[in-house]
């Protein structure tokens, strides 16, 4: 994987998600007790063997640069190749809008890497993959262009790059869809190519006017590469919406998913912060729940992620729920259903309940 380089494209249409990413990328969201979206990709890249990563930055970059840092956390702060931050495209009279544009002034930095291969990710998707399968698969298919695809399990909404592709896994049809159906082939925004098919493929699309990477350079160029789909059989999450970000973390919930992600080979890295362990008061009952170190319990948690440094009062219920870093609910609140985003104060006796499918989100730093 020496000869590979990785960009992780953090230029996520956050419409469906903004009230946890205001002022925040959507990669950058907490994520599962202790992490950030982006450490399920960057951590696959690093496990992997690439040691050659590019960051890709949002026009909402200050969250991401703090916490990725000089990337020493992963193992990327190297005195050759490492972890680059490549900025967004800022010009003036630049009206086009989409991916495209980020990629088109950068690739000075792409085209002078020493790597033969470009992998490029999304931020947004929860996963943790052995890139190298991709690798042999891409050499041994012959492929130009290399996508990874996972089988969707039931029926869903969203934003969805639905594949078509033969039994070999020549891809046949690429489409952007508002629904997908248990069986189909959805996209994972993960392509392998030499980076000379790459920088002509952003170049061609960007000189004529494209915008999207996907659309203007993919799907419209579809002909003139042979493209392969490879499947992902392990865990997969998109987390495009605050109703697939609530569903994601809930997952995690359940032991063989977390056991997958966090317990195999491959760890998932993060930023690391040093904190005091929980503390667990003598009325304290804690349920299938996932507790960050810092918090102090006093009350009942239940099917709940808990993230560094709460604190959870007497006679406190709390059901279904995530409350993020530092946020305080006080003696005998109950909350069920909700996201909590970090510096939450939730005074005493206040009962706040969402639904199921469609949680209640508490900004950052409210008082209820």
């Amino acid at each position: 994987m020496k000869t590979v380089m990785g960009l992780i494209n953090l230029n996520e249409d956050s419409s469906l998600i903004r009230n946890l990413a205001d002022r925040r990328a959507v990669e950058s969201i907490p994520f599962a007790g202790r992490y950030r979206m982006i450490d399920f990709a960057l951590s696959s890249m690093v496990n992997s063997g690439i040691l050659n990563v590019g960051i890709m930055l949002p026009d909402e970059e200050r969250s991401v640069l703090d916490h990725l840092r000089s990337g020493k956390d992963w193992d990327l702060a190297r005195r050759h190749d490492g972890l680059y931050y490549l900025p967004s495209a800022r010009v003036e009279k630049e009206a086009r809008q989409g991916d495209l544009k980020n990629f088109y002034f950068n690739l000075d930095f792409i085209e002078h890497s020493s790597q033969k291969y470009v992998l490029l990710t999304s931020g947004s998707f929860i996963y943790n993959m052995d890139f190298n399968k991709i690798l042999m698969f891409h050499q041994n298919t012959g492929a130009d262009i290399t996508m990874v695809y996972y089988t969707a399990q039931g029926e869903g909404t969203g934003k969805n790059v639905v594949l078509e592709t033969a039994e070999n896994g020549l891809v046949s049809d690429i489409s952007e869809k508002p629904a997908i159906y248990d069986g189909s082939k959805i996209c994972m925004a993960i392509y392998l190519m030499e980076k000379t098919v790459f920088v002509d493929l952003v170049r061609s699309a960007y000189e004529h006017g494209g915008q999207d990477f996907l659309l203007d350079g993919i799907i419209r160029k579809a002909e003139e590469y042979t493209m392969y789909a490879c499947e992902h059989n392990g865990y997969v999450a998109h987390v495009d919406s605050e109703q697939a970000y609530y569903k994601a973390n809930m997952d995690i919930l359940r032991p063989e998913i977390w056991e997958e992600l966090f317990m195999g080979q491959n760890s998932v890295y993060t930023k690391v912060l040093d904190g005091v362990p929980v503390q667990y008061k003598e009325n304290a009952d804690v349920k299938n729940s996932l507790i960050a170190n810092g918090c102090i319990i006093q009350g009942e948690v239940e099917n709940s992620i808990l993230f560094r440094g709460v604190k959870i009062g007497k006679g406190v219920k709390i059901r279904n729920s995530i409350i993020m870093q530092k946020c305080d609910v006080q003696d005998g609140a109950l909350i069920e259903n909700v996201i909590c985003d970090k510096n939450v104060l939730i005074t005493k006796d206040k009962w706040l309940k969402g639904a199921p499918n469609y949680p209640l989100i508490v900004a950052k730093n409210m008082v209820i």
